[in-house]
């Protein structure tokens, strides 16, 4: 009231001039917010919510930080969710509980959405926010059930062109290190690359089980490199592993990447790029891929009968260093080189 009598509006104006994306003049917006500076006057979001049953804040929970990809994810989303009028509220399991964020603490903080941008939460809590009116999207994973909107990257496809771009490279003998089991993005990896393998009569790859730890794919690794077949090249299903057996095998083996082993990783994070990497990684664009993420879940903020989606950004396996380069297929595009294969007419 106070602001709107300074400014010679109405109260509905003052309101609209704080509304991100709200019509109003920008002379009668300019004379608002300077009335507002004078007078020491800032809107109360919390109030707000209790008008207008929107808190204007998005959940996002996400329970493992160590991996490069979800710090990038939650910086790049925040400014696309901010650009829209919201906010970010991350959740993070507490330790030792599982890594759901409790069903309880979500709903108290009267979030409009919830973004589950972790591979290692389950997806139970989709199902009980959907029961309880909370849109829900799952990021860089997805469910069984077909009823919860997902955006994902190429995990299948990834998968299938690291298997032909390491055979092309005159690999045999590989391995893989896994994710965690019971995660969409780790299972979808794994099925493209065996399953291009065992389609062109190649033997089945070494297996072990990272659980997208740096910790535990250091333990991985030593028992794959101690083998006595040990594996010529070794795919791991996210670049955070892939560092930590970059690690295990120059220091702990004394080998030469990629000379006595090539290795390949997922994700196209920071530390690929980095020069003591040099890693060769299937990317997921990360600006599309949370461009598509923000845009989805306003529209079903804003419209909870639009229908499930389920949107696949396409990625490109990035080859640098720590792989054997085939001696045809990649191509220079948008300065790095890429694995484009010739297929098959």
């Amino acid at each position: 009231m106070d602001v709107a009598r300074l400014a010679g509006v109405s109260q509905s104006a003052v309101s609209r001039a704080f509304t991100p994306g709200a019509s109003i003049a920008a002379e009668t917006r300019s004379r608002v917010e300077d009335a507002a500076r004078s007078l020491g006057y800032r809107p109360n979001a919390i109030a707000r919510s209790l008008t207008t049953s929107r808190s204007r804040i998005i959940g996002v929970a996400a329970a493992y930080l160590q991996n490069h990809f979800y710090p990038e994810v939650l910086e790049a989303m925040s400014r696309g969710l901010q650009a829209r009028g919201y906010q970010l509220l991350l959740f993070t399991p507490d330790a030792g509980r599982h890594a759901d964020p409790q069903l309880e603490q979500v709903l108290a903080w009267r979030i409009d959405g919830l973004i589950l941008a972790s591979s290692t939460l389950s997806s139970a809590l989709a199902e009980q926010c959907r029961a309880a009116g909370i849109p829900v999207l799952l990021f860089n994973r997805t469910t069984r059930g077909t009823n919860v909107s997902s955006v994902t990257g190429e995990n299948l496809r990834g998968g299938r062109l690291i298997a032909q771009f390491l055979a092309a490279g005159g690999h045999r003998r590989m391995g893989f290190l896994a994710g965690i089991e019971n995660s969409s993005t780790s299972r979808d990896r794994e099925r493209g690359f065996f399953g291009w393998l065992a389609e062109n009569g190649f033997p089945k790859p070494l297996r072990e089980v990272g659980l997208y730890r740096f910790d535990a794919a250091a333990a991985a690794a030593r028992r794959l490199l101690a083998r006595t077949d040990r594996p010529e090249a070794i795919f791991c299903g996210n670049d955070h592993m892939a560092t930590a057996v970059a690690e295990v095998a120059r220091h702990e083996f004394g080998l030469r990447i990629p000379r006595d082993l090539s290795l390949v990783g997922f994700d196209d994070t920071a530390p690929a790029r980095w020069p003591s990497f040099s890693l060769t990684s299937f990317s997921q664009p990360l600006k599309p891929m949370v461009d598509a993420a923000v845009a989805l879940v306003c529209e079903m903020i804003e419209n909870p009968e639009a229908e499930t989606r389920h949107e696949v950004v396409r990625g490109e396996l990035v080859v640098r260093g720590s792989a054997r380069m085939p001696p045809e297929g990649c191509v220079s595009l948008e300065g790095q080189l890429v694995w484009r294969p010739v297929e098959p007419e």
